[in-house]
């Protein structure tokens, strides 16, 4: 599910290529928080999360009010990452991981452990913590930007993602 049509064209179009079928894959324009309500309980393999950091970039280029870019707050952003944890723990089939890929922040030049709040969510709806992989950054594109900032500033790049892979068990 993504709320971004040219997400669904770029991934229709990275999935399109002669292979064996050993799974369906269902693209979907819809909101992840309410899409997720229509597939049955216990019915999913394996879910691979990787959503918009709060409103660091923006995901789409429509004020589309289900898109996740649109909300500043870190904390009501995690609040509606609540909602998707419930409904890909409610959809995972049990033993199964889900797989959230998300980083982190600043805020007034202070540090914002968004992904740790992201992972908080997730271990409250039921999920166990399998592993945090930390996928590390190289040759960002606002590498240029933030690098002369946080020497102006006095602050630190923050040069890395989680990769939270969650078990349900």
């Amino acid at each position: 599910f993504d709320v971004n049509p040219l997400a669904i064209a770029r991934t229709r179009d990275a999935v399109d290529f002669e292979h064996e079928i050993l799974a369906e894959l269902v693209l979907e324009l819809d909101d992840a928080r309410e899409a997720m309500k229509k597939v049955k309980s216990e019915s999913i393999d394996f879910v691979l999360h990787h959503p918009p950091y709060a409103d660091i970039i923006k995901y789409s280029e429509w004020k589309i009010p289900e898109d996740l870019s649109n909300i500043h707050d870190i904390d009501a952003f995690a609040d509606e990452m609540e909602k998707i944890a419930k409904e890909c723990y409610r959809t995972l089939k049990k033993g199964n991981f889900c797989a959230v890929l998300i980083g982190d922040t600043r805020r007034q030049k202070m540090y914002q452990p968004m992904a740790f709040k992201v992972m908080e969510r997730f271990l409250r709806v039921g999920f166990a913590l399998k592993e945090d992989i930390v996928k590390v950054q190289h040759n960002c594109k606002a590498t240029g930007y933030w690098k002369t900032n946080s020497e102006k500033y006095n602050f630190l790049l923050i040069m890395h993602e989680h990769m939270f892979i969650f078990q349900k068990v």
